[in-house]
């Protein structure tokens, strides 16, 4: 049943939904990735996605049909092979957890391909993330990318979140939307980028001078710092420029997920000016 266009097509009865006997997914079930994701947005992101390999989805009606519309006339090729089996909401949340919004579907796919900053085709507007760990805050930073029209967020091999349902469903489809690269060292990802021509600009709170202050007219990356800790010391000084926000309010900082929304639409309407 690979037509999602038609729910449960007439004469046809989707399977009912089991637990898999062994889960799918060339780093599935090891510490990377899990083998599936959830929730409506992230699903028909993934779906939408020709990078992803797509195995079953575990559907409600309601659901089925509210894929079917936003999916609208894509093509045949992205949901080949495709499996779809009609589950309740109670079959999925033994699955992705109690906890889980998942909105009546959960999608088996296999995880997105590794990617290096060199895989990156010319990059122009970049996000680095020094050691944001939590998946939440990772996941809103990728939506907040993708809504500015980022070329990737970076991240490093360590000390970054596996690429979870949670994560997935808190970029509500931006992981299948903005590319996720990882780098070994991070500072010596920002010494490439100076060297290829790159404004490399650390937000810091004790920085000399407001982010909106900094010209960019060409291609440029923000870095972001983890929440409490900020920029280490190695990045900061690796960083072409160090910039703060000044906040007008009693509440002196944000939690790095708002912080860089706020960045990226600054860096935004200063990109082109030199």
């Amino acid at each position: 049943m690979t037509n999602i266009r038609k729910p449960f097509p007439k004469g046809k009865k989707p399977t009912k939904a089991v637990r898999p006997k062994r889960p799918y997914g060339r780093n599935a079930g090891d510490s990377e990735a899990d083998p599936y994701i959830y929730g409506l947005h992230p699903v028909v992101h993934a779906l939408q996605n020709p990078s992803r390999t797509h195995h079953r989805l575990l559907v409600t009606a309601n659901a089925l049909r509210r894929l079917t519309e936003d999916l609208g006339n894509a093509p045949d090729s992205l949901i080949a092979g495709l499996t779809i089996e009609e589950a309740s909401s109670n079959q999925i949340s033994r699955i992705a957890g109690d906890d889980a919004v998942h909105q009546g579907c959960l999608l088996y796919c296999d995880p997105l391909p590794d990617l290096s900053l060199d895989d990156l085709r010319e990059p122009r507007r970049l996000l680095l993330l020094d050691q944001v760990t939590d998946p939440h805050n990772v996941g809103a930073v990728l939506r907040s990318a993708a809504a500015f029209a980022l070329d990737a967020v970076v991240v490093t091999t360590r000390h970054s979140p596996r690429l979870t349902a949670v994560l997935a469903k808190s970029a509500a489809g931006a992981l299948d939307i903005v590319p996720l690269a990882r780098v070994q060292n991070l500072s010596r990802a920002l010494e490439d980028l100076n060297a290829r021509g790159f404004v490399t600009i650390g937000l810091d709170a004790s920085a000399s001078q407001p982010l909106e202050d900094i010209a960019l007219p060409g291609p440029f990356a923000l870095v972001m710092g983890a929440e409490g800790k900020g920029l280490r010391q190695k990045t900061r000084e690796t960083c072409s420029a160090l910039a703060r926000i000044d906040m007008p309010g009693r509440m002196p900082s944000l939690n790095v997920s708002n912080a860089t929304v706020l960045a990226l639409y600054i860096t935004d309407r200063n990109a082109g000016k030199g």
